[in-house]
């Protein structure tokens, strides 16, 4: 299996645990929890903040002495609505207690600034398209760099329909070189619907010095520290996959494999 893939754990409790030690980077910190009513999640994080996203169900959240009450809405990620979701300042406690059966996302970078702890959505997240054709995919912009929430986190969430392709063309960043691309560490918590179907994801540089193709489950993880990194969601099986990203500057500017962004300028025009 290629270390690139990381399965589930366990099937309750804290499911994928992602520091970037384990990771072998420096930004990007994953955690997802499966919850069952009354399951609790509390944690502290030294200088790192998180977003909470709540992929499904709903719970009690509170963050740095905040009750932000009950959240979520969606009972299934594939419903496609915005997601509830908390931003968390670096080192403030939090704690969730789900209500219902509840699928937690603690997404995490360094921080430091003092933001406040705060609601990001679904108020202030809008559904949008993207691409062409079976390019065409739909993404819940969660904290993206337009939206000043966040010191170093970009998180989004991305909707693939069956038989189409997403994160694609294929595009890379994974240099400091701002303004022209940003080195961004990047992990895909992958969901199939319906959930026995699978996706595929390569990771590859264009050297050939990584190119990993994996066959993603529903509820795997993948890691991208550097290359290209689409995606494939076969016929009859939707894709769905939340994204984290850090690096030294919360901008994400990429560049598009050459020998695929001829696609780019076609359907630009």
């Amino acid at each position: 299996m290629s270390p690139l893939l990381r399965k589930p754990t366990v099937q309750k409790g804290r499911v994928h645990h992602l520091t970037p030690e384990s990771a072998g980077w420096t930004y990007v910190g994953f955690d997802l929890y499966r919850l069952a009513p009354g399951d609790r999640v509390e944690d502290r994080l030294e200088g790192r903040e998180a977003i909470l996203v709540l992929v499904e169900g709903k719970a009690r959240i509170r963050a740095d002495g905040i009750d932000f009450g009950e959240a979520g809405e969606r009972m299934s990620v594939f419903e496609g609505t915005p997601p509830h979701a908390i931003y968390v300042p670096a080192g403030a406690p939090f704690d969730a207690v789900a209500t219902t059966d509840a699928t937690l996302a603690v997404c995490s970078a360094p921080g430091g600034t003092g933001r406040p702890a705060a609601r990001l959505g679904p108020d202030g997240i809008v559904t949008t398209q993207r691409g062409k054709g079976t390019n065409r995919r739909a993404i819940n912009a969660i904290a993206m760099e337009d939206r000043d929430v966040a010191d170093s986190l970009l998180v989004t969430e991305v909707f693939t329909p069956q038989g189409h392709w997403s994160s694609y063309p294929p595009h890379r960043h994974d240099e400091d070189a701002f303004p022209d691309m940003t080195y961004l560490e990047e992990t895909y918590y992958h969901r199939l619907n319906p959930s026995q179907g699978f996706g595929v994801q390569r990771v590859f540089t264009e050297d050939g010095s990584l190119d990993e193709t994996m066959a993603v489950a529903d509820g795997d993880l993948v890691l991208v520290p550097r290359g290209h990194h689409p995606c494939g969601a076969p016929y009859g099986y939707e894709m769905y996959y939340l994204n984290v990203m850090a690096g030294p500057l919360r901008k994400w500017r990429f560049r598009n494999h050459p020998d695929h962004a001829w696609i780019v300028e076609r359907d630009a025009g």
